[in-house]
């Protein structure tokens, strides 16, 4: 079974910063690509950032030059850094995985739980 599970939330003054991170754990083949998203009170979940299997980035334009992606392959982790943190980033981050899993082969997205994020202004 596939679990991938969130760390590193919490509350911080705007302009402050944060680093997410996500384990991935379980039984599986591959991951071909991560990525966090997030969701504001009242509001759908959205993309902030995603990151392919060979490193090639994108992110949403309300965090760009403020929040970096990055993956470590041989740890299957993914990783957020948020700087210059805005009261509007306020809210839960998903992390996300598209994972090919054996017997029988499948690719399909896995999800975190989520971890709270609160910037207070």
């Amino acid at each position: 079974q596939v679990q991938l599970v969130e760390s590193g939330g919490g509350l911080v003054q705007a302009g402050g910063s944060l680093r997410l991170s996500c384990a991935a754990s379980g039984s599986f083949a591959s991951i071909n690509g991560m990525g966090w998203y997030r969701q504001a009170p009242g509001k759908q979940r959205e993309l902030v950032a995603t990151i392919t299997r060979g490193m090639t980035t994108h992110y949403a334009d309300s965090v760009k030059g403020r929040f970096t992606i990055s993956k470590d392959n041989a740890k299957n982790m993914v990783y957020l850094q948020m700087n210059s943190l805005k009261p509007e980033d306020t809210g839960i981050y998903y992390c996300q995985g598209t994972i090919v899993t054996m017997l029988p082969r499948s690719e399909r997205d896995y999800w975190g739980q989520g971890t709270q994020v609160t910037v207070s202004s």
